[in-house]
């Protein structure tokens, strides 16, 4: 697998069966170029199409691609779910499904889209599009319903084969049956000695029979193999098909068994059990223990309550009962998607729907504010790998704050933007910051102030000054207004960016100045830190190398104290810039080296391309003509993706050493260098200009 491009995960346990209808899917796929398999939840649908994926994928020279949307809630990000997955990012100025058909035309590959069934009606709508206007790509799909487009084949995914229970097959016979094999397989993970012998042969039949061969039903009954046996298991399942034989007429006979399975699996637990189990339903990809706690614990409708204490206990009993899993590093809980759904349909019955909410959002929001002082310091890697993991429970939180917590949810918005920023996720920062704004029309001043002046460095990253600044200086009376001198510095040093990005040194510096005044006074760090690498970029636009070459070092040296490898990143490269000016090729290169590492280190795609484009003026002066081309059409590609244009002080130089390229290199060549720098990967364009062809 690892020798053909994809995303697929390595999977832990082991397939049975599905030979048949692998074979199938397989032949419907050469016939067309859409197969959307459908079934009930647990049927087995997405392991059985990532099976398929893994056996196709020579097929495809540009790869299989996974697109899990079981976390997504937005409609709106479906399209940017799939682009990511592929590796598409924003251009500025430019629809993301534009960019998003652009890059798919050319090649061939296969999309994985994995649990439509609720956003049926977007999926539909963008697979029809990409299909009509690329003729190479293939997509296999997975939902509890067709997407109904043209040219869709849709496969009902069976349940496993079943024994038949008169006459009762013999034990060699028993095994042949998927069904059988699946329950024997996932009982051993319980406990390794089991096996199927004549005293429990006809119950562990009669067992996959009655869950008709559903697989999630059978590796629920399986895991309590634990702690009962196979006739105990048998005797309560029975119980609770029979409980729920009166249910609704309309429901598909095998909706109705995969409820009773998990319906009786959750009967088996105990109140604190089901509590915890319906509560942990409201995270979205994931959870660690922390937030476990935070909104697992509290009082019982029934009396009583789950305490703090007994959560990480209780959840270890949910894990051997295969409610909850462990993802791949310990110390991270997943539930299967259907589980969840189910845990959230009782944690409405219970009427805790409401509360739990409220306190994921809640811990979400002290998560956020905690990590925004720890991404300036010394845990920023860190804490932005932890951001990172849990972007769809931000997601969820966000939007159950923006119906029914305005305030929190511009709070949760403001606290993100630092990881919004360093990551380069400057269009959805700022789109869920100005809904915020928008909603939180009566929130306090204060709160309104920080998120407008956040949602300003948000529009300034994307190049829309006019909007930018608009949301800075209402941010700016607000400070005023609070005699708020650390908001006012803040408000101050983005001006003076947007007025550097323009091309205004003269506002931009005494703007700085006057932020930088302000945070002395203060004895903000990090704000003097910030404020001295700002006018440092001035004294460079101005030409006055020597002059940005103190201020930079000095900088430098706060971020290095600091242990802010953000800024330290950041103010590398801009000596690095100076150095090279001042004809130090040798320091230059170093510097910008360390830069593009750390850059890469933090995810900053916004800062690999700033790094990428000063070592291909590097390479130029050096006479590396081909080289500096191919890492500036790398860095394009990368700007265009995260739609962050550059400023107009960058940009004068950049239009310089172009001019001097294509004029040396020649049209032609230019053009080709240029279009294999394009082409590149994220980390192809990062090992190339880490090679050093000149030693």
């Amino acid at each position: 697998m690892e020798a053909y491009p994809n995303n697929l995960p390595i999977v832990l346990t082991s397939f049975i069966g599905r030979e048949r209808e692998m074979e199938e899917i397989k032949a419907l796929l050469k016939q067309g170029r859409l197969v959307t398999l459908t079934g009930t939840g647990g049927c087995g649908k997405t392991r059985l199409a990532l099976e398929v994926a893994m056996e196709v994928m020579e097929e495809f020279p540009d790869g299989v691609w996974l697109v899990e949307l079981a976390p997504l809630k937005e409609t709106e990000l479906v399209v940017q779910t799939v682009a990511l997955a592929l590796g598409v990012k924003e251009e500025a100025q430019r629809p993301l499904l534009e960019t998003l058909t652009d890059f798919l035309k050319p090649k061939k590959l296969l999309l994985l889209l994995d649990n439509c069934e609720h956003l049926v009606g977007a999926c539909a709508q963008l697979m029809e599009r990409l299909l009509q206007v690329c003729p190479n790509l293939w997509v296999l799909a997975t939902s509890r319903e067709g997407l109904r487009i043209a040219g869709e084949q849709i496969y009902r995914v069976p349940p496993l084969s079943v024994p038949n229970l008169t006459p009762l097959p013999s034990l060699g016979q028993l095994m042949q049956y998927e069904s059988v094999r699946l329950f024997v397989d996932r009982a051993r993970l319980v406990r390794p000695s089991f096996s199927v012998n004549d005293q429990n042969a006809s119950a562990v039949a009669e067992i996959c029979h009655r869950l008709d061969g559903i697989p999630l039903a059978i590796e629920l009954a399986a895991a309590l193999v634990r702690g009962l046996t196979v006739e105990q298991i048998l005797e309560r399942l029975s119980d609770r098909f029979r409980l729920l034989t009166a249910g609704p007429r309309t429901a598909l006979p095998k909706q109705q068994t995969l409820r009773a399975a998990i319906d009786w699996s959750y009967e088996l637990l105990s109140r604190a059990e089901r509590a915890l189990f319906r509560r942990l339903s409201v995270f979205a990809g994931g959870w660690n223990l922390e937030g476990a706690e935070a909104v697992g614990a509290g009082k019982l409708p029934e009396g009583g309550e789950v305490r703090t204490e007994e959560v990480w206990e209780l959840m270890m009993r949910l894990i051997d009962k295969s409610l909850v899993v462990v993802e791949g590093e310990m110390g991270r809980y997943q539930m299967l998607e259907t589980l969840r759904e189910y845990g959230q349909e009782r944690l409405q019955e219970a009427g805790e729907a409401e509360e739990t909410r409220k306190k994921h959002l809640e811990f979400f929001l002290g998560l956020a504010e905690r990590a925004e002082g720890e991404l300036q310091g010394t845990q920023q890697r860190e804490w932005l790998e932890r951001l990172e993991k849990e972007q769809d429970n931000f997601r969820a939180a966000l939007s159950y704050g923006l119906e029914r917590e305005p305030e929190k949810a511009l709070k949760l918005a403001a606290a993100l933007w630092r990881f919004w920023d360093i990551h380069s996720n400057f269009t959805e920062g700022r789109s869920w910051l100005e809904r915020a704004l928008e909603k939180g029309m009566s929130a306090p001043a204060p709160v309104r102030a920080k998120a407008l002046n956040r949602a300003g460095v948000m529009a300034w990253r994307q190049g829309d000054h006019a909007a930018a600044q608009a949301l800075l200086e209402e941010s700016l009376t607000l400070f005023r207004e609070l005699g708020d001198q650390r908001g006012i510095a803040n408000v101050l040093n983005y001006s003076g960016n947007i007025a550097w990005a323009q091309g205004d040194l003269e506002r931009a510096k005494a703007l700085h100045e006057e932020s930088l005044a302000i945070r002395r006074a203060l004895g903000d760090q990090g704000g003097i830190a910030s404020s001295l690498g700002n006018l440092g970029n001035i004294a460079w636009a101005q030409g006055d190398y020597e002059r940005a070459k103190v201020l930079y070092e000095e900088c430098l040296a706060l971020f290095r104290e600091l242990g802010n490898q953000w800024g330290v990143a950041n103010v590398l490269n801009n000596l690095g810039v100076v150095v090279r000016a001042q004809g130090d090729y040798g320091r230059a290169r170093v510097l910008l080296e360390e830069s593009l590492m750390l850059f890469r280190e933090l995810g900053s795609q916004w800062g690999i391309a700033n790094a990428l484009e000063e070592l291909a003026k590097l390479a130029g002066v050096k006479g590396q003509r081909e080289r500096a081309v191919r890492l500036l059409g790398a860095a394009e590609s990368l700007r265009e993706a995260i739609g962050a244009p550059m400023y107009l002080p960058e940009r004068l130089d950049y239009e310089q050493i172009m001019t001097e390229l294509r004029s040396t290199l020649g049209d032609e060549a230019f053009a080709v260098a240029w279009e294999e720098g394009r082409t590149m990967t994220l980390e192809q364009a990062i090992a190339y200009a880490l090679e050093h062809p000149d030693t």
